[in-house]
């Protein structure tokens, strides 16, 4: 009788009883998109719309009263507030605070890295995505000329001097891209994306972006259509890249170009009365 055969002396066989150490499978074209699964709920961005809420109003008094009693004391309180810089400090104030809120929902109950829940997955071509912001800018000022814009905004109204063009467009190129990417692609988009899919999330965060802004566009439908556009090609780009910090990106980039165009357009912000033109 022959002697039972080594497995070992087939390499087949021997691959059956030890396999390859490590076995790389490659992605299927077509398959569906893993389902987003943060650990915060619907509940914690219901509260945290809340906190945003609480936090403006609060940080609105905090800056009225600061500029009222240290800087413009002969001034009424409202008249303050008018302002463009008391605005912007009004905001990175509360700001601030949701994004501290915002980290605590994020990391508690369990020591995780808030940058790796929030997904913010910095991109290895980035430059693709600031050329993408770029090209979203210009195509929708393309469109722009074709809806109805209302030369009079309360946006337009900010920019009463070059120091506050300057303050307006430093904030629009860092904070508020940061934030807003966080609250809306960041913190809302995985939340909705979870329970209705990305399609219905991208369009309900998409509307919760323009509807944020809508008050500086004095509610009219052409520009806060235009809104809606770049929060649906911002939120588009999120739920595609699996990446924040790509959205965040294109965000900048717009905004910059818009705040480039700008500049060119008034000579260096020495003739703003031309926005209005």
């Amino acid at each position: 009788m022959s002697s039972p055969e080594n497995p070992l002396s087939n390499p087949e066989q021997a691959d059956l009883v030890n396999p390859p150490a490590t076995t790389v499978i490659a992605p299927v074209a077509g398959t569906r998109t893993p389902i987003e699964n943060p650990p915060w709920s619907g509940l914690d961005v219901v509260l945290l719309a809340l906190i945003t809420l609480i936090a403006i109003i609060f940080s609105t008094l905090a800056v009225m009263l600061v500029a009222h009693f240290f800087f413009v004391r002969d001034a009424l309180m409202l008249d303050v507030m008018r302002k463009p810089l008391p605005i912007l400090f009004t905001m990175l104030l509360s700001y601030m605070i949701v994004l501290a809120v915002m980290y605590i929902f994020v990391v508690r109950d369990q020591n995780r890295n808030f940058w790796d829940a929030i997904q913010w997955n910095w991109p290895d071509s980035w430059g693709r995505y600031l050329w993408i912001g770029v090209g979203l800018a210009f195509g929708l000022q393309v469109i722009s000329h074709f809806l109805p814009i209302p030369k009079d905004m309360p946006i337009g109204k900010m920019f009463n001097t070059a120091r506050d063009a300057f303050a307006l467009t430093l904030f629009s190129v860092t904070m508020a891209p940061l934030f807003e990417e966080l609250m809306f692609r960041g913190f809302l988009y995985p939340v909705l994306a979870r329970r209705i899919g990305m399609w219905a999330s991208i369009i309900l965060t998409s509307a919760g972006f323009a509807l944020l802004h809508a008050q500086q566009l004095a509610s009219a439908w052409g520009p806060v259509l235009i809104i809606f556009l770049v929060g649906g090609t911002l939120t588009w780009i999120r739920a595609r890249t699996r990446s924040v910090a790509s959205s965040v990106l294109v965000h900048l980039a717009y905004n910059g170009t818009l705040g480039i165009l700008t500049f060119i357009l008034t000579s260096g912000y020495r003739h703003l009365e031309r926005l209005n033109q």
